[in-house]
């Protein structure tokens, strides 16, 4: 019996950032070579981004009245980035295709346009009924979010110690599937000096400490909670496996500051499919002229294909 194809859909993002760009650049690389790859997008904006066809099979998802000289979050590159994801997912559904990797939307720009999910992670949730896990790769670093695109004054109201087993589950589970046996994980701390005994802030006594006493009765190997300056110094060190952090900046702040960070790669794991994208926004400032990197998307695409060459089963996204 013939081997199926592994198979990739690729949404280009919001044509008026630098999705396209990154884009047609990475299908002019090695990352794509000998891949089947789909991508999805606005054809003005990949076309002047030099997309071209025979790189990759196409599907137009076109936007309506784009000004390109007008950088910025804009309805309907906002509705037409949506609906390339929504129209993968349905592809993805369909059983036609393994992975998907996505280039940066504008959550303005899908808020202008009426949409009611601040990004890809918000939306693959509300679909699939599953909590996810957004996480981190570049190099040997693995790090990963307990909380997401929050206002720093909601981050401390929404940690719960529910919330803080399922995403370490979650991570060692991912880290595992990417052949980490029995992954050694360490929790950052949400508060200055670990709280110093309760003096500034009381979560590591009375959710991170108990979270962390059922994750290790469940078997994890999992320490903390320690202050984050001290548990990015070890993990940078090769003293964990992963790095579990509280909120956005606590994770991505040394994440694209330390060497190689042009390559960082974003997963998701808990879906029923593959998931990665680059680790980086959409740039309007920089769109249309050329000076993207697409070093990260490149990554991205490379990430997927391993993934899905380390295991038969689609439920994660592998850092």
């Amino acid at each position: 019996m013939a081997k199926t194809k592994f198979k990739i859909l690729i949404t280009a993002g919001d044509p008026l950032g630098i999705g396209p760009e990154i884009t047609a650049k990475a299908m002019g690389s090695a990352a794509a070579t000998g891949l089947d790859l789909t991508v999805l997008g606005d054809t003005a904006a990949l076309k002047a981004a030099g997309f071209r066809a025979g790189r990759a099979a196409f599907i137009p998802i076109d936007a309506e009245g784009l000004d390109s000289r007008k950088r910025g979050p804009d309805a309907a590159a906002g509705l037409a980035s949506f609906k390339a994801v929504r129209l993968a997912l349905t592809l993805i559904e369909s059983g036609g295709f393994n992975a998907l990797v996505t280039a940066p939307i504008s959550k303005e720009a899908w808020k202008l346009a009426g949409i009611p999910h601040t990004g890809h992670t918000d939306l693959f949730r509300a679909l699939t009924g599953r909590e996810l896990l957004m996480g981190f790769t570049v190099g040997k670093v693995r790090a990963a979010l307990v909380t997401e695109h929050l206002a720093i004054k909601r981050v401390s109201p929404v940690i719960t110690i529910e919330l803080v087993m399922q995403k370490a589950l979650l991570f060692a589970g991912a880290l595992e599937a990417a052949g980490t046996r029995k992954p050694r994980i360490t929790l950052a701390a949400l508060n200055p000096h670990c709280g110093d005994g309760g003096l500034l802030g009381v979560e590591e006594i009375t959710i991170l400490k108990p979270a962390i006493s059922r994750l290790r009765a469940r078997g994890l190997n999992i320490k903390g909670p320690v202050p984050a300056d001290a548990a990015w110094r070890e993990h940078l060190r090769g003293l964990s496996d992963g790095l579990l952090c509280l909120y956005h900046d606590q994770a991505l702040v040394p994440l694209k500051i330390i060497p190689g960070a042009a390559r960082a790669v974003h997963w998701t794991a808990g879906l029923p499919f593959i998931r990665t994208s680059p680790a980086h926004g959409t740039a309007f400032d920089i769109a249309g002229k050329g000076l993207a990197n697409a070093a990260s998307m490149k990554e991205a695409i490379k990430l997927a294909r391993q993934s899905g060459s380390k295991t038969a089963r689609q439920d994660r996204a592998y850092p």
